[in-house]
């Protein structure tokens, strides 16, 4: 029982300090992120990207997303999300008013998967 609570408050003290140093994500055990990296995940599901993405970021109609974060920046993820590109079949979110409020947790949630810091595409909030 001890160790659970120990090992619960080690957690979210990793994630306190992760957060205070400005770090993207936090991840622990490959698939407990911080709370802004679970909103960046919600949004995928929301948003519906598995739709083209993949249920595992790893493309179908539409692109890889664990390939094209490792050289998209995040202003081209942004203004991709954001006006889209509709001449390869990939629709704007600029008018989603959720996907436009979480963009910066949603890329936190996307790189974390594409940098293999998150190991499987669903993710659990780390216990506090």
């Amino acid at each position: 029982m001890f160790r659970n609570i120990t090992l619960g408050l080690l957690m979210s003290a990793v994630a306190a300090l992760a957060s205070a140093q400005g770090q993207l994500y936090t991840v622990v055990d490959g698939y407990k992120v911080d709370e802004n990296t679970m909103k960046g995940f919600r949004t995928w599901r929301q948003a519906a990207c598995d739709r083209c993405h993949g249920a595992n970021q790893e493309g179908m109609v539409g692109p890889s997303l664990l390939n094209s974060l490792k050289t998209l920046t995040k202003e081209e993820f942004v203004k991709t999300v954001r006006d889209g590109r509709l001449e390869k079949g990939m629709q704007s979110f600029g008018t989603s008013q959720t996907v436009m409020d979480n963009m910066d947790h949603l890329y936190a949630y996307l790189k974390g998967r594409s940098d293999g810091a998150i190991t499987r595409s669903k993710v659990e909030l780390i216990p506090k």
